[in-house]
């Protein structure tokens, strides 16, 4: 689908929900917000991932203002939750009432409610973090609202071309979607004029002092959830490979896995299951050797981040933005080969390699550690993002 089909799709939906659309903001009228900030975000939900965090962190750099949150997904966990009450924000779950496709007017009568409640603020801000509710608010905003989207991975490229005339910022976590969106707009012919409104920044994450870990065997950790895309039962079927040296090696999973990996199942692994304590988190990065994914696609798991800044070594398959940030025997290992089966092998002969070189683990890890010292700081991202919602 090419930028004007999109956009005429978008145009069709938006005459084709008028009415309803229109019966909520009256509603919007009827109804007002209470809360008198500017600032309107919206997400997903607050379960845990790394999205989330990220959405989490620009909270916490914008928390001097009036901010209100409107949730759009039913969430599977909230276990983020709590990084989103903090002073200044109003939270508003609106799940219940518009993910539900049985009763999908609601969804659309809630446009309008929410279109209303941000039209009557002077100036108002509006940001969307990986929710495709935002999309659909958009048509229906006043001419001098900011907006501004994030985006992490290139899965809804092709739907929300249709919003490119209505969004200020489009700002993407890693250098490999930017590039995506930039050759999409050539091929797609969409208007050079909104070329400049490509923006990249590196997320941001903690940065301890360096140190070196010296395990008697290869731990290996797994951090992510079980979702289709992440593969897990490959990195299930790498430590059954290596069951047999577990003495050496030694898996940990955290995340909800259980139903690929049960607790117990193999003697060389540990299932933990969600983990929602910050210090727990912590001892297991800093006590983690490698981090391993197998991922058919990312964008830059935060958890990629997060081992890097302690000088881990990151063994993952080479896909979307990892290669951007992890160098094949610089900083880390790729996984180049597509095959599945041929995935595993490559994984443990790269295990093998780092289990039986010392040298090469705690090059890699420090060469990690230096990347992330220079390109993952907290100053660069709440510098970007305060000055992005003023």
């Amino acid at each position: 689908m090419n930028y004007s089909t999109a956009v005429l799709k978008n145009k069709i939906e938006v005459i084709a929900t008028y009415p309803l659309v229109a019966l909520g903001k009256l509603l919007g009228y009827i109804f007002p917000l209470q809360n008198k900030g500017t600032i309107f975000l919206f997400f997903p939900s607050a379960d845990i991932g790394g999205a989330i965090k990220v959405n989490a962190d620009i909270v916490n750099c914008i928390n001097d203002k009036q901010v209100t949150i409107l949730f759009s997904k039913k969430p599977k966990n909230n276990l983020f939750k709590h990084l989103f009450e903090v002073e200044n924000v109003t939270l508003i779950d609106l799940s219940q009432y518009i993910d539900n496709k049985t009763l999908h007017f609601i969804n659309i009568i809630y446009r309008g409610v929410i279109a209303t409640w941000i039209n009557r603020v002077d100036k108002p801000v509006v940001f969307g973090g990986e929710c495709i509710y935002f999309y659909k608010i958009l048509p229906y905003l006043k001419k001098n609202t900011k907006t501004i989207e994030l985006c992490h991975l290139n899965t809804w490229l092709n739907y929300t071309q249709a919003y490119v005339r209505f969004i200020n910022y489009r700002v993407f976590s890693t250098k490999k979607i930017k590039r995506d969106v930039s050759n999409q707009y050539a091929s797609n012919k969409v208007p050079d004029k909104y070329k400049n409104n490509l923006h990249f920044i590196d997320n941001k994450v903690a940065i301890p002092p360096y140190s070196v870990t010296d395990n008697a065997g290869l731990q290996i950790l797994f951090v992510g959830r079980g979702a289709a895309q992440k593969r897990v039962y490959l990195i299930k079927q790498i430590a059954e490979q290596l069951v047999s040296y577990a003495a050496q090696f030694h898996f940990t999973f955290v995340g909800d896995v259980e139903k690929i990996i049960a607790k117990n199942e193999l003697p060389n692994c540990t299932v933990l299951g969600n983990v929602n304590d910050e210090q727990q988190m912590h001892k297991l990065y800093q006590q983690a050797d490698v981090l391993i994914l197998t991922s058919a696609y990312e964008g830059l798991p935060i958890v990629v981040m997060d081992m890097m800044a302690r000088g881990k070594v990151v063994v993952s398959t080479a896909v979307d933005g990892i290669p951007d940030y992890i160098t094949h025997l610089q900083n880390g290992i790729l996984l180049y080969e597509k095959d599945e089966r041929e995935i595993v092998r490559e994984a443990v002969g790269a295990l093998k390699d780092l289990s039986q070189n010392k040298n090469l683990l705690l090059t890699l890890g420090k060469n990690s550690y230096d990347y992330a010292t220079k390109n993952f700081s907290a100053a660069n991202f709440d510098t970007f993002y305060k000055q992005l919602f003023t």
